[in-house]
């Protein structure tokens, strides 16, 4: 009789993501363990109770999800999580708190459809917060010369030295951007501009994005009006604007779901997988 497949989901929330429970129930889960308030110090015994209920041949058909929407507290529980594995005693696991390593993935990935990533120009606005820091990192690793924008230089500053931790030879310049003059000088010579603030919160104006003569694409992943990028529709997909190709949060929401199905779908084809920012970044670009 074959295996069942078991996903545990252990979600620093209260209540352990709806969302997330469905899109494992569409990536064909067979079996969905739904844990939520989940603390650190509890982490141990819920992994073992999916580690040792099977022998290490069978371990390929359990897997961890941690989610959330506590992106810090998530890093925690995943370095909980892989501090119980050793020898042939692992199960893999997958870490998308609030949706970040999806979604960084996805708008990544749109931008490189159009413009070739390695010594591009790129402004990441709104880069301190959970999407925005991964999506430095990915654009970092694909050799982008990357703008850290926030609304104070040391939050920027922060976020520069935690990805240079990850990638030493990341080109990263940490800007504070607050003002419409500190916010022009930011998009002036940027080939990319991802806009990954918080909802409702608009950081590019129509003006300044129409006057950036060498900007090629700009991603906006604010679906809450206003937009994060003025002038870009959430349902934006690939759309032409004043030069720039252009997507919106629901644009980009189509191909983070794919990625997010695709990862959970990977866990089952070995036991010792880790899945964090860059593992789901390259399972999205295998997909295209």
């Amino acid at each position: 009789m074959a295996r069942r497949q078991i996903l545990v989901q252990l979600d620093s929330d209260d209540q352990p993501s709806v969302f997330d429970a469905v899109v494992a129930v569409d990536a064909e889960v067979d079996v969905l363990l739904r844990h939520g308030g989940v603390k650190p110090d509890r982490v141990r015994d819920l992994v073992y109770g999916a580690m040792f209920t099977r022998g290490p041949e069978d371990l390929h058909h359990t897997a961890i999800f941690v989610g959330g929407s506590d992106v810090a507290a998530g890093e925690e529980l995943l370095r909980r999580v892989t501090q119980c594995f050793f020898g042939p005693m692992r199960v893999s696991v997958m870490i998308d708190a609030n949706g970040a390593n999806t979604t960084a993935a996805a708008a990544v990935l749109a931008a490189a459809r159009h413009v070739p990533l390695n010594n591009a120009t790129a402004l990441v606005l709104a880069a301190t917060g959970p999407v925005g820091q991964r999506a430095v990192r990915l654009l970092a690793g694909q050799g982008a010369k990357v703008r850290v924008a926030s609304r104070t230089l040391a939050r920027a500053e922060a976020a520069c030295q935690a990805v240079l931790q990850r990638i030493p030879q990341a080109q990263l310049t940490p800007l504070a951007v607050v003002s419409d003059d500190e916010v022009r000088q930011a998009v002036d010579g940027t080939q990319v501009v991802i806009a990954a603030g918080a909802a409702g919160i608009q950081l590019l104006p129509e003006r300044i994005r129409r006057s950036a003569s060498d900007l090629k694409v700009a991603i906006d992943l604010n679906a809450v009006p206003p937009a994060g990028i003025e002038g870009i529709q959430a349902t934006d997909r690939g759309q032409q604007r004043e030069g720039a190709v252009c997507y919106g949060a629901i644009g980009v929401g189509g191909t983070k779901m794919k990625i997010h199905k695709a990862a959970v779908r990977q866990l089952f084809t070995a036991n010792n997988l880790v899945l964090d920012a860059e593992e789901i970044f390259a399972l999205g670009q295998a997909m295209t």
